[in-house]
């Protein structure tokens, strides 16, 4: 009598595992010509792109906290190794991604994920925006072509083929949710509309004219340099710059999926797969690598929640290098750049639009900050940015806070204030006090004082000093005991 409830187990076990492969390979297309591009920009060859995005790709996926986001050989680290590459070449670039990975391996054993939380709301917002436009730009690249006079928009005919298989791609994403969500809307637009160029025999640009992606399996091999510190002054400050951008951006992106998803990954973990992914790339040839954005929302919006999904856009990258090229090479450019566009406008927070004029004037300005540092900079400069803006918004509404309750009694006055006392209050709390107006014997009330730095110790011993100078006794009381450990330690006396 119970033989359904087994039946729909199994027809459900089967949903998700069509939806995790599904919307791996989807995710696998988008990764194909974004890696070529940053291994272009980076002059490195494609096929250390591609290595790259199989290897993170692949090992955050079964190792990483947080199932259903994809990493690859990402762009914002590209930018970073430019220079290295031009005056030192790509074995310099392999020792820096081998350690960067170190470098990220001991920032998640450190168990420094967590610091992620810290970063506001505000911040993340404006990181999204900004990656939201930096995804829909960078899509403009694929409007230009190189003619002997240089690098020139496309034009004519050209231009109309182009536009407007983006436009038949994005329609497709849009509609075909409205009539079936059999398979996800974009996959069925870069097959459909790579099927419908090819029977018609639409001049139109594919993936391999970029570059040609056919390979064999990457060896592994140590970077050939010297084990020396004069190799290690050259690859350091990069490898730092790598790890840190690299984590700012599995980390928000982390922060992303984990509300897309409503769940809870783990960070530490993640940064222990990113940095065991990127040696590993490092010693099979690979570029370096983190979290995707872009990728992540095709394979969140696509159905992708498991590590499966993960594993499979991992696994098919090497499978386009080893025996799909002359398939996946004939992917029109047009429907990636449609797809991409999509996800743009998708992962733009459009809400964060409507509540700028509502939300305090600081949390808007964090916003924008942060989205214009994000486009026009980095990304690692933006959050940082964002973050210092928050915090000294936070320090100055605080540091207003402070205040004193004040009650006369026979020869004896009675502070009693409340707030928190650190660097930015110190100024306030002195004002809340006038020494030589004041009785014999004064009294500070401690019991809603919160003392949080050095800069409110000093603050105290100033003010005992002040009461000392004008010949009057000053006295603490109901100080905690976290208080009282800090007093003492600074020998100041309480009483």
């Amino acid at each position: 009598m119970n033989t359904a409830r087994p039946t729909h187990g199994w027809l459900a076990t089967f949903a998700g595992i069509k939806s995790n492969v599904l919307a791996g390979l989807t995710s696998s297309f988008a990764l194909v010509p974004e890696c070529i591009a940053f291994a272009l920009v980076a002059h490195l060859n494609p096929l250390m792109g591609l290595y790259g995005a199989f290897f993170i790709c692949t090992i955050t996926a079964v190792f990483g906290g947080r199932p259903g986001m994809i990493s690859g050989a990402a762009g914002s680290m590209a930018v970073v190794i430019v220079a290295l590459v031009a005056q030192h070449g790509a074995q310099y670039l392999l020792a820096t991604v081998i350690l960067g990975g170190i470098l990220m391996v001991l920032f998640g054993a450190l168990r420094l994920g967590k610091l992620i939380r810290m970063v506001p709301h505000p911040v993340m917002l404006g990181f999204v925006n900004g990656l939201a436009i930096v995804i829909a730009t960078a899509q403009l690249a694929h409007f230009r072509q190189s003619t002997p006079q240089g690098e020139q928009w496309l034009q004519g005919n050209a231009l109309l083929m182009m536009s407007g298989l983006v436009a038949l791609t994005m329609a497709i994403v849009y509609l075909l949710p409205r009539l079936t969500r059999a398979a996800p809307p974009a996959l069925v637009a870069i097959v459909g509309v790579g099927l419908f160029t090819q029977m018609l025999h639409l001049p139109t640009r594919t993936l391999g004219d970029m570059a040609h992606i056919a390979g064999g399996l990457p060896d592994l091999r140590m970077p050939n340099v010297p084990l020396n510190l004069e190799t290690l002054h050259v690859v350091l400050p990069y490898a730092v710059l790598m790890a840190i951008v690299g984590l700012l951006e599995t980390l928000l992106t982390f922060n992303l999926s984990d509300e897309i998803t409503e769940t809870r990954g783990q960070p530490n973990r993640e940064c222990l797969a990113l940095g065991a992914a990127n040696i590993a790339s490092g010693l099979f040839g690979g570029m370096g690598g983190c979290a995707m954005i872009g990728q992540t929302m095709i394979n969140l919006n696509s159905g992708g929640r498991s590590r499966l999904s993960g594993i499979v856009s991992g696994v098919m990258i090497l499978m386009y290098i080893l025996f799909l090229s002359p398939l996946i090479e004939r992917i029109p450019l047009a429907a990636l750049v449609g797809v991409m566009f999509v996800v743009a406008q998708q992962t733009f927070a459009w809400g964060s639009l409507r509540v700028l004029g509502k939300v305090p004037r600081n949390d808007a300005l964090v916003i924008v900050a942060v989205t214009i540092i994000t486009v026009f900079s980095d990304l690692a400069i933006a959050v940082l940015c964002g973050i210092v803006i928050a915090a000294l918004n936070f320090a100055w509404q605080h540091a207003r806070e402070i205040h004193a309750h004040v009650e006369d009694r026979a020869g004896d006055k009675v502070y009693a204030p409340r707030g928190t006392l650190f660097f930015a209050s110190t100024a306030r709390f002195h004002e809340l006090f006038d020494p030589l107006q004041d009785p014999e014997h004064v009294t500070i009330d401690c019991r809603d004082l919160l003392l949080a730095d050095h800069c409110a110790l000093a603050a105290l011993q100033g003010l005992v000093e002040r009461y000392r100078k004008a010949g009057k006794a000053l006295r603490m009381k109901n100080l905690s005991e976290r208080n009282q450990r800090l007093l003492s330690r600074a020998g100041i006396a309480l009483t």
